[in-house]
């Protein structure tokens, strides 16, 4: 007969082992269970990249980073695809080829595109003459942004946005970009600039501009007093597929690749068709 002591010892090490293979069984069905239910929610996304994809844009990103980018694109586009979808640019994604930005993942057509005009007080994007021209002749719905600078006049901002971006017919509302907090003065004041900039530049347009942040950003400092101004959010979460109800529009990635275009390129969904996207423009 096995000594007591001994006996306790066999028994806590039978137990240590069984404890040891159900974790790590329990741990394994949840993997799995993952696993199976990304395939499945991503199921049109993975087929289209198995029967269709090349590997011709994958440079900036790692192989597997560009099919999984790839598959989160064609997902997200293909559960929308009745809604307008468009891309935003600046002077970063170079020189454009703008007679071959019609489609994106190739079965899904481009109808506007948002323009980094100017930053700040002062700075006006090198390629923005340009990209608006081109975005022009190309026949997309066209929109122009400023990158606001909490840390610089909220006046001269607006005024360096007007003296740069003349707005016609059909064009989409001003948008304001906002994504940093002030280094040298208090939210309270970074909201009184806001608010400077936004109503110059309504008055001068004759439109509501749209605000452009995050998702975080907007719900943390703006939503409670800017919540009349139309959103464009960005959002890239790997598990969110739809836009809310108060977004117009929402940036859900930042790594799509355009035909046309080199570098990466960020990816806007409307929130209604083009028809509805028409209806937004300006109106003289």
């Amino acid at each position: 007969m096995a000594h007591p002591v001994k006996r306790r010892r066999i028994i806590k090490k039978r137990k240590s082992r069984f404890f040891g293979k159900w974790f790590k069984a329990v741990f394994s069905f949840f993997l799995i269970l993952i696993v199976v239910i990304s395939v499945f929610k991503f199921r049109d996304g993975f087929m289209y990249y198995l029967g269709f994809k090349t590997d011709k844009y994958a440079n900036e990103l790692s192989a597997d980073e560009r099919k999984l980018a790839d598959i989160r694109i064609y997902e997200v586009l293909h559960k929308h695809d009745s809604k307008a979808i468009g891309f935003d640019v600046s002077e970063y994604q170079g020189e454009i080829n703008w007679e071959q930005t019609y489609h994106i993942e190739e079965a899904f057509e481009l109808s506007y595109v948002f323009i980094r005009a100017t930053a700040g007080e002062n700075r006006i994007d090198s390629r923005f003459e340009e990209n608006w021209k081109g975005a022009k002749a190309r026949q997309l719905i066209r929109g122009a942004y400023h990158y606001y600078r909490p840390n610089e006049n909220s006046l001269v901002q607006a005024d360096n946005f007007i003296k740069n971006v003349t707005l016609q017919k059909g064009d989409l509302p001003p948008v304001l970009d906002i994504e940093k907090l002030p280094k040298t003065q208090s939210i309270v004041r970074l909201k009184v600039g806001l608010r400077n900039w936004l109503s110059v530049v309504e008055k001068h347009y004759g439109v509501k501009p749209i605000i452009y942040s995050g998702e975080s950003y907007y719900k943390d400092f703006l939503k409670e007093e800017f919540s009349e101004y139309p959103l464009w959010i960005a959002n890239y979460n790997f598990w969110r597929n739809d836009l809310e109800s108060d977004w117009q529009f929402w940036q859900f990635t930042e790594k799509a690749k355009i035909e046309g275009i080199d570098a990466m390129v960020d990816l806007n969904i409307f929130n209604g068709d083009k028809n509805d996207l028409l209806k937004i423009g300006l109106k003289k």
